[in-house]
């Protein structure tokens, strides 16, 4: 069974895209821990992110760090905090997290609640910084 997030890649869910290439996708996370929180997957479903092969690991990584660049100039902010969790949805993905202060990427706190139109707007501003 496809996983939500191939849901999203093939389309059959909407999503906040941010940046989007032949094997990997980018979205804002709808329940973020900061402005700008994003999510980046593969788009080959695959649960656990070791279990990519070694060039699929690589390229993940180096769209992730575009993805991050473009974050850090769209939305101000110190950092962009990177987390690898995986356990939420059986398909790896990789959290880019705006930081001001360590506290910013506590998983444990409540959620930010932001409106489409915004969170439209801060997708259109990491895609427009996106190279």
């Amino acid at each position: 069974m496809a996983s939500v997030f191939s849901k999203i890649v093939a389309g059959e869910i909407p999503s906040y895209k941010v940046a989007e290439n032949e094997n990997y996708y980018a979205f804002l996370d709808i329940s973020p821990m900061a402005k700008g929180h994003t999510l980046v997957i593969p788009k080959h479903e695959v649960d656990y992110m070791m279990e990519l092969s070694e060039e699929e690991y690589q390229g993940l990584w180096a769209f992730a760090r575009r993805v991050a660049l473009a974050l850090k100039k769209a939305v101000p902010c110190k950092r962009v905090g990177i987390a690898v969790l995986g356990m939420e949805v059986p398909h790896c993905h990789i959290h880019l997290v705006p930081l001001n202060q360590e506290s910013d990427m506590d998983f444990r706190k409540a959620k930010l609640r932001l409106d489409s139109q915004e969170m439209a707007a801060i997708a259109e501003a990491i895609a427009a910084n996106f190279a």
